[in-house]
C-alpha cells in the first residue's frame, strides 16, 4: 500500500487519533475531578493535569511543547508533500506520531495543561490516548527502520 492509500492512511489514523484523544479527555475533565479515580471495564481512570511533559517533567513549559508539537506536524507534512515520506509502515507511523502530537497540543495550547487519565499497568504514571498513539507510532518507526536497514544491507546484497 503505497501512493495515495499510504497518504489515505496517514490521515485516517491522525484524525481518528486526534478525535479519539480529544473525545476521551473532553469525558473525563466532564466526569472526574482532578484527583478522582473511577473504574471502566477494568480499566483504572485517574484524572490528572500535567503542565509539563512525559512522567511530569519540565511542569509550567505546556505551551512551549504545544509549539513544538505544531512544529513537529508541520514538518511531517511538508515532508509528506515532498513525497519524500513513502510506505504504509512510515506513513501508519506518521498518523500515530501526528494525531498523538496534535492532541496533545490542542490541551496544551488551549489549557495550558494536558489531561492524562490512563493509569498504566505497572503504576508508573498516568498517560492518555494521545501519548500511547506517539508510543505506537515510535514503534512502527523503529520497526520501519529496521525493514530498511533489511533490506538495504542483506537482501540486495543476496541477490547481487
Amino acid at each position: 500500500m503505497t501512493g495515495r492509500k499510504g497518504i489515505k492512511m496517514f490521515y485516517a489514523i491522525a484524525i481518528l487519533v486526534a478525535l479519539i484523544d480529544q473525545i476521551s479527555k473532553y469525558l473525563i475533565r466532564s466526569y472526574l475531578h482532578i484527583g478522582e479515580t473511577a473504574s471502566l471495564w477494568g480499566i483504572e481512570l485517574t484524572h490528572y493535569e500535567n503542565s509539563g511533559m512525559a512522567r511530569s517533567l519540565f511542569q509550567g513549559y505546556a505551551r512551549l511543547f504545544g509549539i513544538a508539537a505544531v512544529i513537529f506536524v508541520a514538518a511531517v507534512l511538508y515532508y509528506r508533500r515532498t513525497g519524500q515520506l513513502k510506505g504504509l509502515i512510515l506513513n501508519c507511523s506518521l498518523g500515530f506520531l501526528v494525531g498523538g502530537a496534535v492532541g496533545n497540543a490542542i490541551d496544551r495550547l488551549l489549557f495550558g495543561q494536558v489531561t492524562d487519565f490512563l493509569v498504566s499497568r505497572s503504576g508508573k504514571g498516568i498517560l492518555n490516548f494521545a501519548d500511547h498513539a506517539i508510543e505506537a507510532g515510535v514503534l512502527l518507526l523503529i520497526l520501519h527502520g529496521v525493514i530498511q536497514f533489511t533490506r538495504k544491507h542483506f537482501i540486495k546484497r543476496k541477490f547481487s
